[in-house]
């Protein structure tokens, strides 16, 4: 892990703003990973933020769809809740009506967590497909392309969420988490396993996540209690896509609407 990590933020105005950069970002490094690899490996993560993003890229009057590799793409979950696909809870069953009924994926690219079984055989199965679906030998590590990120407003991202077993998890690719706070079961990538992608970036709006966005990225480093901080990457740079209600106690961004913080260990 590097010592010192470079924030990079761009600040749109509103949500349905937001949403458009995603979809752009969505797409534009996807098509940098094909370019450079062949492929594209993208984990996503759920809420209504990267719905509406999965959206612009499944209608095809946007000029997103069209530009997307969806031959050459591999879809990845960051975690998932412990329930059914079908259940509407589920993060798969979201992106199932926003994306995936609406886009050329053959299933073989749609790399689902299985909710439904037990938690344990649940992450052990899912660290199985990645093993297989990377090719992973020993202990090395999947490199994703791409890991797309939310925080909830308690400081988690992922299923890493405050003062949970899962924090300290760094020799699983996968593990299942039991959340306290919610009475509920997760299953999640490990935070190891999220620095190693070669770009992760965090998605983020709504006026109640200000408080704790400033404090992950400006105040003392706890990532005990606010586990966000945990997301460090490997290459030294992480992006975050923002709306200005949750951008609010950043620093002002320049006239192209980013910024940049640094944040050192």
């Amino acid at each position: 892990m590097p010592r010192t990590l470079r924030v990079k933020y761009y600040v749109e105005p509103d949500v349905a703003a937001l949403a458009l950069r995603a979809a752009q970002y969505f797409v534009e490094m996807a098509g940098e990973s094909v370019a450079a690899r062949g492929r594209a490996r993208i984990a996503i993560s759920g809420g209504s933020t990267p719905k509406a993003a999965f959206a612009l890229l499944a209608d095809p009057s946007q000029p997103w769809h069209a530009r997307m590799p969806w031959d050459k793409l591999d879809l990845y979950w960051v975690d998932e809740r412990c329930v059914p696909p079908d259940h509407s809870e589920s993060n798969f069953r979201m992106t199932r009506e926003a994306l995936l009924e609406h886009v050329p994926l053959r299933p073989e690219q749609i790399h689902r967590m299985e909710g439904e079984l037990e938690p344990e055989v649940a992450a052990a199965r899912y660290e199985s497909e990645l093993r297989n679906s990377f090719r992973l030998e020993g202990a090395e590590c999947p490199c994703f392309d791409l890991i797309a990120l939310g925080m909830g407003d308690d400081g988690h991202t992922a299923s890493l969420f405050p003062h949970t077993e899962a924090l300290h998890e760094m020799g699983r690719l996968v593990t299942a988490n039991h959340v306290p706070q919610k009475d509920t079961w997760r299953i999640t990538l490990t935070w190891p396993v999220i620095n190693h992608a070669r770009s992760v970036f965090f998605l983020i709006g709504g006026a109640n996540k200000a408080a704790v966005l400033h404090e992950v990225f400006t105040g003392a480093r706890d990532p005990e209690r606010l586990p966000s901080q945990l997301i460090w990457p490997s290459g030294g740079i992480l992006t975050l896509i923002l709306d200005k209600a949750a951008a609010a106690l950043l620093p002002a961004t320049n006239a192209e609407g980013c910024g940049v913080l640094e944040r050192h260990r």
